[in-house]
């Protein structure tokens, strides 16, 4: 990479299901699923959930926003915090909407015009000030962003569907595979495919694997999971993320303890973590 060509992704948000604020919840956050990845001068945001109004909050200090948002899927903890993005209500602020789970016609206008509606919101989609380009894809497509930013998508395993990213610039490698539900003892391949030597797999660690047999068919995976694929895929670094709302910071302490001891190096995500690979 050369000097200068920046590359990182910041945590804004690494709370699953459904935000939880509160004093058990300081350490790892409460905000639901928001991610910032910076190629060079090219914004990309992940997900808008919760962690999206203070992601928005940050980028009104900076000036005008030009970015790409991609979207994992449209369940409610990853696009919540769309209504709240004081980004999206200025003038001048461009954003590039993708979508890839999406069925038929629809694209990410109509399930945010959806949430933006009566009786479920009091002002619609229309307030934005920003300029909204939406565009689809289909999973397994390469997005190619230009000077050098390349991103592989795949399907994952979660109801509705949801899609899997890898961000590669200046030979390096950010991955973010979330709301994902594997299969005990029978490791997706669409995963492995789409990770194999990463730098950063950031990895959706819902459940333990004690806790995985009561939620089959929620479309989530373990940490214990994430190790497997990390270590069958040859990633570097395994982040943790979409942290169940009933694991309260001791709970996830105790998860990250066993998760060193099983993989030195593994972290799970909180709010302002950021990862440089």
């Amino acid at each position: 990479m050369s000097p200068g060509a920046e590359f990182y992704v910041r945590i804004w948000g690494a709370r699953g299901s459904l935000a939880c604020p509160g004093p058990d919840f300081v350490r790892y956050g409460g905000n639901t699923a928001c991610l910032e990845v910076r190629c060079g001068g090219r914004l990309f945001i992940l997900d808008a959930g919760t962690g999206l109004r203070n992601l928005g909050l940050a980028l009104d200090k900076a000036g005008a926003v030009d970015a790409d948002l991609l979207f994992t899927h449209s369940h409610l903890d990853h696009i919540g915090g769309l209504p709240f993005f004081t980004s999206a209500f200025k003038k001048g602020n461009v954003f590039r909407v993708w979508s890839g789970h999406l069925s038929g016609n629809q694209d990410m206008r109509d399930v945010i015009a959806r949430l933006m509606s009566s009786p479920l919101f009091p002002v619609p989609l229309e307030v934005f000030q920003s300029k909204l380009a939406f565009n689809n894809f289909a999973p397994g497509d390469v997005l190619d962003f230009g000077s050098g930013i390349s991103v592989r998508t795949a399907m994952l395993n979660h109801p509705q569907g949801a899609i899997g990213y890898r961000f590669d610039f200046g030979g390096k490698s950010i991955c973010y595979v979330t709301d994902t539900e594997h299969k005990p003892g029978k490791p997706d391949r669409n995963i492995l495919e789409l990770v194999e030597g990463a730098d950063v797999m950031i990895y959706d660690a819902c459940y333990t694997d004690e806790e995985f047999p009561k939620f089959v068919g929620w479309g989530h995976s373990t940490w214990q999971e994430g190790i497997r694929l990390a270590d069958a895929a040859g990633v570097e670094k395994l982040v943790l993320f979409h942290h169940d709302p009933s694991h309260t910071d001791e709970v996830m302490d105790d998860i990250v303890r066993q998760a060193e001891e099983r993989r030195p190096g593994t972290v799970a995500a909180h709010e302002g973590l950021t990862i440089t690979p």
